[in-house]
């Protein structure tokens, strides 16, 4: 079942950490086109070079996979998300900047596609004789981030502008990287104990 799953030791962390990264993440991509247009002027046709520019960037990310494989997901997700933080804080401070919104765009795929692929890493890792139930579960966290990013940030943004959105992502990135970090000391001891003969 599901909800068994989800009592994993382990899990349960990892899927806060999911939808705090993915909230944040959706919260921020749904309003930076409207941003451009509406507060810098800028033709709707940019929002085109932003979503090229983040793609790019995801894709170069790949080849540094190796570096995910050397050191393991647990001492690089955590950090992955502490980043994806310092980039929305970022974004917040150069909201007003195209030059630097775009080039914190590439550093944010960047940082995405090393801290998502170690979040999918420790997933199946946790408990991989039930993986398949495990990212179902999370798939469910992320269609349910999906909405919550995209209607959430809208009070936010229509409050506090782009900036304020971007300080709101960074909070939510930190929250993912306190709950990502919890399985790397505790989750693999109690998995371990909990199969041990009786």
């Amino acid at each position: 079942m599901p909800t068994e799953a989800s009592k994993i030791p382990g899990v349960a962390p990892l899927l806060l950490a999911c939808p705090a990264f993915m909230t944040a993440f959706y919260g921020i991509y749904g309003y930076l086109g409207d941003h451009l247009h509406q507060h810098l002027g800028l033709p709707l046709s940019t929002n085109g070079l932003v979503a090229l520019t983040y793609g790019v960037a995801f894709g170069v990310a790949s080849l540094l996979d190796g570096f995910l494989d050397r050191f393991g997901p647990d001492r690089i997700m955590s950090g992955g998300f502490i980043a994806i933080a310092a980039v929305y804080l970022f974004m917040a401070g150069f909201s007003g900047s195209f030059a630097g919104l775009l080039t914190l765009v590439f550093v944010w795929g960047l940082a995405n596609h090393i801290a998502f692929n170690a979040l999918i890493q420790k997933l199946t890792m946790v408990d991989p004789g039930r993986r398949g139930t495990i990212m179902g579960l999370n798939s469910a966290v992320t269609y349910i981030a999906v909405v919550v990013g995209t209607t959430g940030f809208g009070e936010t943004y229509a409050s506090f502008g782009f900036a304020g959105a971007g300080v709101a992502a960074a909070v939510l990135s930190l929250v993912a990287a306190a709950a990502g970090a919890w399985p790397a000391s505790h989750a693999a001891d109690h998995l371990e104990e909990a199969r041990k003969p009786s």
